[in-house]
């Protein structure tokens, strides 16, 4: 009999919903193209604007300040440069990303690397926002963009970024906020947040992989933004025939995203909680990141010192539990984390860290069954590296 597996690493992606399943299924069969004026047409464009007020209303925007893209990473792009402004407003000149933000935001703007600061994080994961204050304080009339994500993929660390955008809109700045790790688990709303961009992807709460989608606060956005260029898809914003399986699929995911996210917070925290605990209890010496700082319910990130995180995958796959040692985005292999380097956590510590990220079937018995799998691993791991020294 073939061994149950368990899927534990949901902030890497999260299963695809059935009814997003469903949707996406049944647009396929939607012939024409959204641009076209037939009947034809038009019907494949109502289901992609159907999508777009379900996606408009998670992020708290008018329906028609969402632009649809391929994915969080595309989304990031576009929104990370000094154009995102109103129209005649003027340019950003800086971009302020914080130290924990995730690849597409650290590697993916558009403004001359000598225009990039970093804001550091303190030990807890959370942007030090005394730091924030003195660098707007030093850069002078300088407009500046501040990239902040709404909650950290690795940590879970949530990010105050209400706070941090009234700092930089006191100077006139501008706050794009990735919100793809929180959407689903938390209140991510523009209004929330006090950001002026936010965006999503589709796979993480439950829709297809390969869409995503950028929110915009303004309805006047210049277009001198873009990034693909071509047609007049996507308001002018964004180019080519639009994804309507996937976007209709994403649709139905934010839907579900929005009405179910109190109590899937409640159910998952307390199962989170209740894993750290054992963990704690099993492995005194465990650390557990983050912890001082309010988090995703959802997320726990934690080491041992000494037992790589390589080693504990392994151990742990073979057991049956997919888990991960931090960002899926590191072309499948483990190396020291940015994040927890920011964090000032040394390097012994930050290679053994495992990521575990609960969803909406996650049990009570998965999160047991992985304790004892976990501690069962690295109590291995510890006796051979004693029987070594």
């Amino acid at each position: 009999m073939a061994r149950t597996r368990v899927y534990l690493d949901w902030n890497a992606t999260s299963p695809l919903l059935p009814a997003a399943r469903q949707a996406l299924v049944d647009a396929l069969d939607a012939t024409g193209n959204p641009s076209s004026i037939h009947a034809e047409g038009r019907r494949a464009r109502a289901l992609v604007e159907n999508a777009r007020a379900l996606v408009a209303a998670l992020a708290g925007v008018a329906v028609g300040n969402v632009i649809f893209t391929s994915g969080g990473t595309e989304a990031a792009n576009l929104a990370l440069t000094p154009m995102l402004v109103r129209t005649h407003e003027k340019p950003c000149d800086l971009l302020f990303v914080s130290a924990g933000e995730h690849a597409c935001v650290i590697e993916g703007s558009r403004f001359p690397t000598g225009c990039i600061r970093i804001v550091p994080l303190n030990a807890e994961g959370v942007v030090d926002l005394a730091a924030l204050g003195a660098m707007l304080d030093a850069v002078g009339d300088a407009r500046v963009m501040l990239a902040l994500q709404a909650a950290n993929n690795e940590t879970g660390a949530i990010q105050p970024v209400r706070e941090a955008a009234a700092l930089v809109h006191g100077r006139g700045g501008v706050v794009v906020c990735d919100a793809v790790q929180a959407a689903g688990r938390i209140d991510c709303r523009v209004d929330t947040l006090d950001a002026d961009a936010i965006f999503f992807s589709a796979h993480k709460i439950g829709g297809p992989k390969g869409v995503g989608a950028l929110a915009l606060r303004a309805s006047d956005p210049n277009m001198e933004m873009r990034l693909v260029r071509g047609g007049g898809q996507e308001r002018n914003l964004r180019a080519g025939t639009e994804n309507v399986s996937g976007v209709v699929a994403f649709g139905v995911a934010a839907e579900w995203a929005q009405r179910e996210r109190d109590s899937e917070a409640r159910s998952l925290g307390d199962l989170r909680d209740a894993m750290e605990e054992r963990l704690l209890s099993a492995l005194p010496e465990l650390t557990i990141f983050s912890r001082g700082a309010p988090r995703l319910p959802n997320t726990s990130a934690f080491a041992i010192a000494g037992a790589q995180a390589s080693t504990l995958l392994i151990g742990l796959d073979l057991a049956g539990f997919a888990v991960s040692s931090g960002s899926a985005c590191s072309s499948g292999k483990v190396k020291e984390s940015h994040v927890l380097a920011a964090m000032g956590i040394a390097p012994d510590i930050s290679m053994s860290v495992i990521r575990v990220s609960l969803g909406r079937d996650t049990s009570a018995a998965d999160v047991s069954g992985f304790v004892d799998a976990y501690v069962s691993v690295a109590t291995r791991i510890a006796q051979r590296r004693k029987a070594a020294a």
